[in-house]
């Protein structure tokens, strides 16, 4: 069976990529040599063959030549030769040859009122030929009806599968198309992720880094210990930093996959406290943090949306508010978890924030939140996120 189907596919290919009209041709002229037998060998009885019955026999097949360029009018030619050669009796066909063709070919190409229309009419015209043949036997009746449906059912199939391979073709490339569009969106949301990522991790460790470059001189002299303090934060900010894009960037190599290196983890809602101590040593700005109601487990990508809301509002406040201090606020409700972190400086330059606020908002769009900036009750800067928690983010995102 392997052996038949590997000459077999081939040759059915070759079949299917040459010219239609060297095909059809080829079909034609064995239609024709097919009804020539009768007049080569007839049978005793039979009409002799004439010339009337050698041009209408090839009537009944150069039509087919152009089956396929012109289905319903070679069909309506090849009919009008075979119903004149079974009225001449020049003689009339034993096999419709070029019926059986015809009948295949609109049943796998024609129109439905063609398809219906061909088959009726042969159908009909088997029958009304049969009645007025002299010596017809039933079995011919049989014969002829039998084979027009076979032919035309043949055609029917064709056209189903067809239909069926370009359905599966389409629904592939659909498919295809839907799973690149699919990664490129999960490449351009995992950049973003990324790019989020380093622009918190790099704003808050460069802010304290500055913060503290700035005091370091002013003291060197006269505090000693506490300009080496501040050179001590500037060196931790910065090998925090470091670790942290380290373990963001290894998501990028190709052989830390491969190997399957496993990703560091992220920083979640545990982390705040350390946060808030790092902040409020290396800046000197007070920054308070309150919880009310009752903590529960997030999604992870909602707790590192929690965590990088607080120390982009925090980063924030340390390089353009101009404050003295802030409050970091987690209040827990059945629905959600509410962070807010209020200042009483004067709030990013501009109506609209830094990028680190728009990558704020993304984030809390990203876990089905919200988030709002804008000036605080009594003054400074507030900054509020609300994101959802499990069931109530499922809903949220849809």
């Amino acid at each position: 069976m392997p052996a038949a189907r590997s000459w077999y596919a081939p040759a059915l290919t070759r079949l299917r990529t040459t010219n239609p009209y060297v095909v059809d041709g080829a079909l034609a002229v064995l239609v024709l040599f097919a009804a020539s037998l009768q007049w080569m060998f007839p049978d005793e009885g039979d009409d002799p063959l004439s010339l009337v019955g050698w041009l209408l026999g090839a009537a009944t097949a150069v039509p087919l030549v152009w089956r396929r360029r012109f289905p319903y009018a070679s069909a309506l030619a090849v009919s009008a030769a075979t119903t004149a050669m079974a009225y001449y009796h020049a003689p009339p066909p034993d096999v419709l040859y070029g019926g059986f063709v015809v009948l295949y070919t609109m049943a796998a190409v024609g129109l439905p009122w063609q398809r219906r229309s061909m088959l009726a009419s042969w159908l009909l015209g088997a029958v009304l030929t049969m009645q007025h043949k002299e010596h017809s036997e039933p079995f011919e009746y049989a014969f002829h009806v039998t084979g027009m449906i076979c032919a035309y059912g043949l055609g029917v199939l064709a056209r189903v599968q067809r239909a069926y391979t370009a359905a599966v073709e389409d629904r592939a490339r659909r498919l295809e198309r839907e799973r690149a569009a699919e990664t490129a969106r999960a490449i351009a949301q995992e950049r973003s992720r990324i790019a989020r990522d380093m622009h918190d991790i790099l704003a808050h460790a460069v802010s304290l880094m500055v913060v503290q470059a700035e005091a370091g001189p002013v003291v060197v002299r006269s505090d000693p210990a506490r300009a080496e303090a501040a050179f001590d934060a500037i060196a931790t900010s910065g090998r925090d930093a470091m670790a942290q894009l380290r373990r963001i960037l290894g998501v990028l190599k190709e052989e830390e996959r491969r190997s399957g290196a496993t990703r560091l983890p992220q920083p979640d809602l545990s982390g705040l406290p350390s946060l808030v101590r790092q902040v409020s040593e290396s800046t000197g700005l007070r920054v308070e943090s309150t919880t009310r109601g009752r903590p529960r487990p997030l999604p992870p990508d909602t707790e590192v949306a929690a965590y990088r809301a607080v120390q982009e509002a925090l980063t924030n406040t340390v390089k353009h508010a101009y404050a003295s201090c802030a409050q970091v606020e987690l209040d827990w409700s059945e629905d959600e978890l509410t962070l807010t972190v209020t200042d009483d400086g004067g709030g990013p330059a501009g109506t609209g924030g830094g990028h680190g606020l728009i990558g704020l908002r993304e984030r809390a769009t990203a876990c089905g939140g919200s988030a709002e900036t804008g000036p605080g009750p009594q003054g400074g800067f507030r900054v509020v996120v609300r994101l959802p928690v499990t069931a109530e983010r499922e809903a949220a995102l849809g």
